[in-house]
């Protein structure tokens, strides 16, 4: 019984963890985007996104921190793309949750 409690935590931690970074409309539009191509510098998502780049930065740094996107430093650029293991675990767990 506490190994099913400890899984069904864990579950929902990971959802929670998604839905954080979703809270944000910056952050979904840099995950549409994102979804939309295969990958591409930063300074490319700077120029899609209307705000100060340190901004979108912090942004970048919260959806990394979820696990949604992937950084690939590769001076002097960081090339981002959609974590594509879990972003399909993401959409997993939404589609269960609802």
């Amino acid at each position: 019984m506490k190994t099913e409690a400890k899984r069904i935590s864990t579950h929902d931690a990971r959802l929670a963890r998604y839905a954080k970074a979703l809270g944000h409309p910056v952050r979904v539009s840099i995950l549409k985007y994102l979804s939309s191509i295969n990958a591409c510098c930063a300074g490319t998502i700077f120029d899609q996104v209307p705000m100060a780049q340190s901004t979108v930065s912090q942004h970048l740094k919260e959806l990394k921190k979820a696990g949604l996107i992937r950084g690939t430093i590769d001076p002097p650029r960081v090339h981002y793309c959609i974590d594509r293991e879990n972003w399909e675990e993401a959409k997993k767990l939404f589609l269960e949750f609802f």
